[in-house]
């Protein structure tokens, strides 16, 4: 839970930063260190990747990941969720509403959220929920600087939803070798690497739709794995 109550923490002073100094800060200055981040997501998703054991395990759980997320069409849903939201609430008058739901989807509807959590349940590794922890604050001044106070509470759902799942991996975590959540910890990085690359604009990677690969070395590991 450490890395979730970090992000959390990262949120509400944010907010606070945002809300008191307006629009003070430079966008440019924003820009900068998101790249710096988008730096250190790269370094950190090349560090887990390097955790596997047996490649083949890695590149089936891509390959069929990728194939069953196309086909579920997860990226495309996470997309069609966020600009419905968008719409329902643009135009409002009510801007703690719209910055409440706003930032609440950006910082919970994501991989790296999801990805970060299940590394701290299962590792207890927050490296990654640490590196979106800075990500969130930073895009919390922007939002809270503009919306208000209703960018604050979004630390609320984002504690819920990151804890939860956190908890979740951590209570099944005695149930896996050490050998198979190297796998997972490598599967996870691969992702890793898709979403510094959509950060530094260095290409379009759909990683919503390879987020069934984290199941597959569930599923494969026995027939691999020693």
């Amino acid at each position: 839970m450490t890395g979730t109550l970090v992000n959390t923490g990262t949120v509400v002073a944010g907010s606070i930063i945002g809300i008191l100094l307006k629009n003070i800060i430079p966008s440019r200055l924003n820009d900068r260190v998101m790249q710096g981040m988008g730096l250190l997501t790269l370094i950190i998703g090349f560090s887990m990747v390097q955790e596997s054991q047996e490649l083949i395990v890695l590149l089936l759980s891509l390959v069929i990941g990728a194939a069953v997320g196309e086909l579920l069409g997860l990226d495309d849903k996470l997309t069609w969720i966020g600009r419905t939201l968008e719409n329902r609430f643009k135009g409002t008058q009510d801007r703690f509403t719209k910055g409440f739901i706003t930032t609440s989807l950006i910082f919970c509807v994501g991989p790296m959220a999801i990805l970060g959590a299940i590394e701290d349940g299962l590792t207890g590794d927050f490296t990654i929920l640490l590196t979106k922890a800075i990500m969130d604050g930073i895009t919390s001044i922007a939002f809270a600087s503009t919306l208000g106070v209703g960018v604050l509470f979004s630390a609320l759902p984002l504690l819920l939803y990151q804890g939860s799942i956190t908890l979740l991996a951590s209570a099944v975590r005695t149930l896996l070798i050490p050998e198979l959540v190297a796998e997972l910890t490598a599967v996870g990085g691969a992702l890793i690497i898709g979403l510094a690359f959509n950060i530094l604009d260095i290409g379009k990677i759909k990683v919503a739709n390879l987020l069934p690969a984290l199941l597959i070395p569930l599923m494969i590991g026995k027939y691999f794995l020693p």
